[in-house]
């Protein structure tokens, strides 16, 4: 029998999904091989287990903790699928604010417990701090990046269907760039995040003539306090140093943060 592959998707922009479906002719091969059973951007059948379950999206609420619990119990493999499945991406910034003033700046002045949404009420104590799929379940493997890199879940999904252990390099965005043959960012006095956070993008935002922001995440063996310093000697003043942390960083534990 074919594996039976899922998709799934908490809170996020569904982009890693997208991204995939761009995949064309190398996705349609793939096809061939697995049974597609569930994947809300596709198609709507449903399963009752998966060989492989990809999860995109961070987890906010009580009942995604639940629901994440039972698509982990019936899964043979895990993999958190994009940024926001894999370091809580730009949602976790809501951290470091409580949920009813996050609720107040969105729709407005309402019942501090609770906000009216298309005429039902969401209550606010159901929300959690965001969280990164692997806080809440074990994640077999994860697929960074904001959106997920199409080469990588080849590669991934590839090694998975031939029983081969799939290799993720923990290089830096900065290996790419040399690769690339780009003029590194701070030669040009502008702060970047590429010597502490993971790459296998290919560099594409260097490429493109804009700056790492970390969407991947840190490194295992990134000195975050050494770049910051990095930072504030070239004379970025402390807030500006914290918002570029905070922007695809909030929930990283290394991050130089004390979290709620």
């Amino acid at each position: 029998m074919k594996p039976k592959v899922a998709f799934f998707d908490f809170a996020s922009c569904e982009g890693c999904q997208l991204a995939l479906l761009n995949c064309e002719d190398d996705l349609l091969a793939i096809l061939a091989q697995v049974e597609l059973v569930e994947f809300r951007e596709a198609i709507s059948e449903q399963a009752g287990r998966y060989d492989i379950a990809f999860i995109e999206g961070s987890i906010h609420r009580e009942q995604d903790i639940e629901r994440l619990y039972d698509i982990r119990s019936r899964s043979k493999v895990l993999v958190a699928l994009g940024a926001c499945a894999c370091n809580g991406n730009v949602q976790a910034r809501s951290n470091f604010v409580a949920p009813a003033e996050n609720y107040k700046a969105v729709y407005g002045e309402e019942d501090r417990n609770r906000v009216q949404v298309d005429g039902e009420y969401w209550p606010l104590w159901t929300h959690t701090r965001v969280r990164a799929v692997h806080e809440v379940v074990k994640v077999d493997y994860q697929l960074r990046g904001c959106p997920m890199q199409p080469t990588e879940f080849l590669h991934l999904l590839k090694s998975l269907l031939t029983g081969r252990e799939p290799s993720f390099p923990a290089n830096a965005v900065c290996v790419e760039c040399k690769k690339n043959e780009n003029e590194c960012v701070y030669d040009r006095g502008l702060a970047c995040f590429g010597p502490i956070a993971f790459g296998g993008c290919d560099a594409i935002c260097i490429n493109s003539g804009h700056l790492c922001d970390g969407c991947r995440g840190l490194l295992p063996y990134a000195n975050v306090k050494a770049h910051r310093q990095l930072l504030k000697e070239m004379g970025i003043d402390i807030t500006s140093v914290q918002n570029r942390y905070r922007l695809h960083l909030s929930n990283e534990p290394d991050a130089g943060e004390v979290r709620r």
